[in-house]
């Protein structure tokens, strides 16, 4: 597992071409089809269970065949995350709607698809941390919203600001849900199930929960998982509104 950020210098999508290697290409095998079967068995099994080895026993190949392609796994890796983040539905951005409005819708698709990507592939939070976002996919995704943000007026460390508002809280969101959900899933409960067991640890380990009993309860309405689509919703509703306080705070430019 990638335990740090990487070296750009050392991405497969900035590095130069390498030489190929001798011999014939595996028959059978592409790297599309390498890195499809990988981002299968990171859903089935997260990153730490992932190896090269496997992955190869997975495609019926030896792992040298898998080398032919990829020259290691962190290659791999930064593959299929790309792999998965163009998954993501980008809405086109409207020339013949409200640009004033547009640019909120738009914004707030883009922070939907980025927090289903994650409830799918969950590791792709974790991998999104370490490398950098320089796949095509990724590329594409930011671009889309950086033209959606320019058509609110902001520019300059603004709009990185408004960008990372809602984006970095999308992000934050679902890499924390994706978290909770591995929780479920070792424990063997459901979401309801442990929530209360939590919360009745909790609850025994500070009593000033207590205290604030009306506001986080043993019993959640709708159960977890829509209080956390609810939690979603809002907090994307304030970081918008946010980006509105700071564009009526601040002259638009030209």
């Amino acid at each position: 597992m990638v335990d740090r950020p990487r070296d750009p210098s050392v991405s497969v999508w900035v590095a130069p071409p390498k030489a190929r290697r001798r011999g014939s290409a595996p028959t059978g095998l592409s790297r599309d089809a390498i890195v499809r079967a990988a981002v299968a068995l990171l859903d089935a099994d997260g990153i730490q269970a992932f190896s090269m080895r496997k992955l190869a026993g997975e495609l019926d190949v030896t792992p040298m065949s898998v080398y032919w392609y990829v020259d290691n796994k962190d290659e791999l890796l930064e593959l299929a995350l790309d792999e998965v983040l163009g998954e993501m539905r980008i809405p086109p951005l409207n020339a013949d709607a409200d640009a004033d409005a547009d640019w909120r819708h738009h914004l707030r698709t883009l922070a939907h698809e980025y927090r289903r990507c994650i409830q799918q592939h969950p590791w792709a939070a974790q991998l999104a941390g370490q490398f950098l976002a320089l796949g095509p996919h990724a590329v594409s995704f930011t671009t889309s919203a950086v033209a959606a943000v320019a058509r609110s007026g902001l520019a300059g460390d603004r709009l990185g600001g408004a960008l990372g508002l809602v984006l970095q809280f999308a992000y934050g969101f679902a890499l924390a849900e994706s978290q909770w959900l591995l929780r479920v899933r070792v424990a063997g409960l459901t979401e309801d199930e442990l929530h209360r067991v939590v919360y009745g640890i909790v609850e025994q380990a500070d009593a000033r929960l207590l205290e604030n009993a009306d506001l986080v309860s043993r019993e959640v309405e709708g159960g977890v998982a829509a209080a956390r689509d609810r939690q979603f919703e809002q907090g994307l509703d304030m970081a918008l509104a946010g980006i509105d306080a700071a564009i009526a705070a601040y002259p638009r430019r030209g």
